[in-house]
This record gives structure tokens, C-alpha cells and sequence, in this order.
């Protein structure tokens, strides 16, 4: 009995440390939500009652608790306090600590057997080893949370939300990799499908055919390496032509298109309402009027009177320009890559028995592979969005997708790889299905359809969490073992 309760003790403190962890993020997250789409500090001002003004205490302030010692009223003014905040910061907290309890905590605890489909091969080094990675997926989702929130309110992703998951990814991934190569060699020898022996003898568990928890450019394959820099390069140029005017920007004139069509549009209402009025008299009752008359009547939502735009393909063609520069960097730096590492170490003399792929003079170093995988994973994700944006909208002639998924996209490709990235924004069409079928069924507010985003973010969820059981079911299913990196 003893043994039992030490055992136990370690991973249920650090549970409820991921639960209270999760909750500050989840409060954090009510900050983000409220202030973001009114364009507000997220520092400041200091947090005070939205109903009398007054600054909130440290008291008011501490998550979950705050509101329950309140008993969910201002203790100022006594007026109500919503409901949405305690349930933000509990939704928030209980994913923190299932996605430590999945990863980490029942292999401490004696999972049973059904509890290996839910543990990604990269948590197998140890929290104390993979720390790192976990922060990342968490604070991805709890950024996930904050977009999932706003988007389905206002239609508009806030950049600062995609871009500080991305940015918390390069550091994260990045760093670590310099750590363990530096503590242990780098990857010098493949083990097989999940791991590789570092220098100094260490096995280090990676996703299945990576060397990381992301999929990356491995330790041979130097043009991926190209690509994920020359990319990033063309990026950055095309952003700076962007900046002084040599590309221009994409739907630059909306303001005073929509400006200029709902004036209009709100003279020839006004001017139907008195022929009607002149007609019908005063007290007669005005005909039901259709969704395209509503639209351009003034009355139109933003998002509805964003799809009236009339020039999307004239659109698709600008961000066509801007996509060429860094397209043709990551094409040269593909070719380039490998073609430098041949004049400076010697040809590629060498061929894998098992992969028949060439073996360069040097291997590229762990960092340098694991800065490609998030800058790939960035560029990759952000790219297939795009593509289907400039297809889609050069196709039915209004716009297809919002920029703001492709960044998010973009994001979680930078978090946890392309792959996933790309899987989860497929899976978000069957998402939205079941959102839609859902809502058809029970009605009320869940039948209204909620913008892409919202549908990422959870596709992008149960992609993270329920790709090793989506290995086990197919390779049952085939007979063959499946590996999805």
C-alpha cells in the first residue's frame, strides 16, 4: 500500500499541476478574448468589472475559485458575472491535464494495454526529456482555444494569436535540439521506425521515420533543407516588396467598396419603402425580403457582405504575386542545398540499403534539421491552405478561405508539423459536417454555421491526440504495419 501511494503521488502532483497550469492559460485566454477583437491591451488596463468600472483584486482574479468564492456575481455592484469565464478556464485546465495524463501520466500510474494507442512515440523519452514538446502543444492549444472563441464570434482570426505559437514552436523546438546535441552528439545511426542512437550511445524515441517529435529534414536529406530556408527567405522578401509597394496588397479597396455599396444599397431601400408605403398605406405590412436583398440592404453581417465582394479573382491574382517569391526561393534552395554540400565535402557516393536514398559526405545537424521541420511545417501548412484560397476564389469568384486560416494553418504546422497540420485541415470538413448535422438535430445556437476556423482547431485536437490510435485500427485493418509520421 505504501508503494502504491509514492508511486501514485509523483504523476497526480504533476496532473494538478497541469490542471491549476491550464486554468491560469484558460484565464489568460478570457483576457485574449474580450480585449483582442476590441482592440485593447493585453496588459493593460488592469482587469476591472465590465459593469461598474472597478479594478479587480488579486482575489477576483484567481481562476476557477475567483468566481465560485463570488458565487458568480460582482462583489462591487452585484451584478452577474458570466458563466463563460469559469467554464473557459475549467474547459482549458481539464485539457492541459488529459494531454499530460495521455502523454506522460498513465505510463507512470501502470496504464493498461489500451492506453498505448493514445501516446505519441516522441513522449517515450520522458517528460524530463520532452517537456519541451508538450509545452508547445499546449500553449498551441490554449491559442486554439482563444481563436476558436473569437472566430466563431466575429468571423476574424487575430494574427497575434497564430503568430505567438509559431514563434513559441521555433524557440522550443529549435533549443532543445541544440540541447541534445550538444548534451549527446546528435543522431549518428537509425534504430529503426521510432528511434535513433545519439552519439553517446542514447536511444532517442522520435515520431515514426523522424528524428523528432515533428517530421523533419532527417540527418540526409539537405534539400528539404533548402526548401524550408529558402522559403522563409522568400518570405521575408516578398513581405518587403509588399511593404514598399512593389506587390500589392490583396483586397486593399474593401472598406470603400463596402462602404460604398451598402449607400447604396440603403438609398434604393429607403426609396422600395416608400413606393411601398405610397401603394400599401402606412400601416401595411413590408414583404419578407430575400438574403441577397438583406446583404445589400445594410442590414448584412460583416461575413455576408465580405462574400458580395466582386473582385476576388482580380484578388487571387495579387496574393498569386506575392506567393511566386517565396515558391521560387524554396525551389532554388532545393536544388541548391545539396548542390553546396557536394562542392564543399565531396559527391554523394553512398546509397541506403533500406531507403535507396543518398547518402550525403556530412549529415545535417540535428538543430539545423529541426529548425527546417518548423520552418517546413510553417511554409508547407500555409501553403496548401493558400492553394486551395487561390483555387477556390479564382474558381466560384469570392473568396474561398480567410487569410487568417491560412496563418493558422500555418501555425500549427510550425507546432507540430506539416503533416498534421494538413491532416487536420482536411479532417475539419468532416468536423463542420458533424457541427452542421449536430445543430440540425438539436437546434438553437449550435445551427448556426461557425466560420473554418473553430472546425481547425478541433480537427487539429483529435488529429494530435488520436493519430496513434488511428495507426493501430489500420494496421489492424491491413495486416501491415502503418506509420503516420
Amino acid at each position: 500500500m505504501p508503494m502504491t501511494f509514492y508511486t501514485l503521488l509523483v504523476p497526480c502532483t504533476f496532473l494538478l499541476f497541469m490542471f491549476a497550469y491550464g486554468a491560469c492559460v484558460g484565464s489568460l485566454v478570457n483576457v485574449l478574448v474580450y480585449r483582442l477583437p476590441r482592440g485593447m491591451g493585453v496588459v493593460r488596463p488592469a482587469s476591472k468589472c465590465p459593469n461598474c468600472g472597478t479594478k479587480l483584486t488579486f482575489r477576483e482574479n484567481i481562476p476557477i475559485l475567483g468566481w465560485l468564492l463570488l458565487r458568480g456575481k460582482c462583489r462591487f455592484c452585484k451584478q452577474p458575472i458570466s458563466v463563460e469565464y469559469p467554464l473557459v478556464e475549467t474547459a482549458v485546465a481539464l485539457l492541459f491535464a488529459t494531454l499530460y495524463l495521455l502523454f506522460f501520466g498513465l505510463p507512470e500510474m501502470g496504464r493498461g494495454p489500451w492506453f498505448d494507442l493514445l501516446q505519441p512515440e516522441w513522449a517515450l523519452n520522458g517528460l524530463a526529456s520532452s517537456w519541451p514538446e508538450l509545452v508547445v502543444i499546449m500553449l498551441l492549444f490554449g491559442a486554439l482555444t482563444a481563436v476558436t472563441l473569437i472566430d466563431a464570434r466575429t468571423a476574424q482570426i487575430p494574427l497575434v494569436l497564430v503568430w505567438a505559437p509559431a514563434l513559441l514552436a521555433l524557440v522550443f523546438h529549435v533549443g532543445h535540439a541544440i540541447v541534445v546535441q550538444v548534451r549527446h552528439g546528435g543522431p549518428v545511426a537509425e534504430l529503426g521506425t521510432l528511434g535513433w542512437r545519439l552519439a553517446d550511445g542514447t536511444r532517442w524515441m522520435a515520431a515514426p521515420g523522424q528524428i523528432w517529435s515533428i517530421p523533419t529534414a532527417g540527418i540526409h536529406h539537405w534539400w528539404f533543407v533548402g526548401m524550408a530556408l529558402g522559403g522563409t527567405v522568400g518570405l521575408g522578401a516578398a513581405l518587403v516588396l509588399l511593404e514598399i509597394g512593389l506587390v500589392r496588397r490583396s483586397f486593399a479597396d474593401y472598406d470603400e467598396w463596402e462602404a460604398k455599396a451598402r449607400a447604396a444599397a440603403g438609398g434604393r431601400r429607403d426609396q422600395a419603402e416608400g413606393e411601398q408605403a405610397l401603394k400599401c398605406g402606412e400601416d401595411s405590412v413590408l414583404p419578407e425580403v430575400t438574403a441577397p436583398e438583406v446583404v445589400a440592404s445594410g442590414t448584412a453581417t460583416d461575413a455576408e457582405m465580405w462574400i458580395q465582394y466582386p473582385f476576388a479573382r482580380r484578388e487571387m491574382l495579387k496574393e498569386m504575386a506575392f506567393v511566386a517569391m517565396p515558391l521560387a526561393l524554396a525551389i532554388v534552395g532545393m536544388w541548391l542545398a545539396p548542390w553546396l554540400v557536394e562542392r564543399v565535402y565531396g559527391p554523394y557516393s553512398r546509397t541506403d540499403p533500406f531507403s535507396m536514398d543518398r547518402i550525403p559526405p556530412v549529415n545535417v545537424p540535428l538543430w539545423l534539421s529541426v529548425l527546417s521541420g518548423v520552418l517546413g511545417g510553417y511554409l508547407i501548412g500555409g501553403a496548401v491552405v493558400w492553394g486551395v484560397r487561390i483555387v477556390g476564389s479564382l474558381a466560384f469568384g469570392k473568396e474561398a478561405l480567410g487569410l487568417g486560416d491560412v496563418h493558422l494553418v500555418a501555425a500549427i504546422g510550425a507546432c507540430v508539423g506539416w503533416i498534421d497540420a494538413i491532416l487536420g485541415f482536411f479532417a475539419a470538413a468532416f468536423v463542420g459536417l458533424a457541427w452542421t448535422l449536430l445543430g440540425a438535430v438539436l437546434r438553437g445556437r449550435m445551427g448556426r454555421t461557425l466560420p473554418y476556423g473553430p472546425y481547425i482547431a478541433v480537427a487539429t485536437l483529435l488529429v494530435v491526440v488520436g493519430k496513434p490510435g488511428i495507426e493501430w485500427i489500420l494496421e489492424r485493418l491491413s495486416g501491415v504495419p502503418i506509420n503516420l509520421p
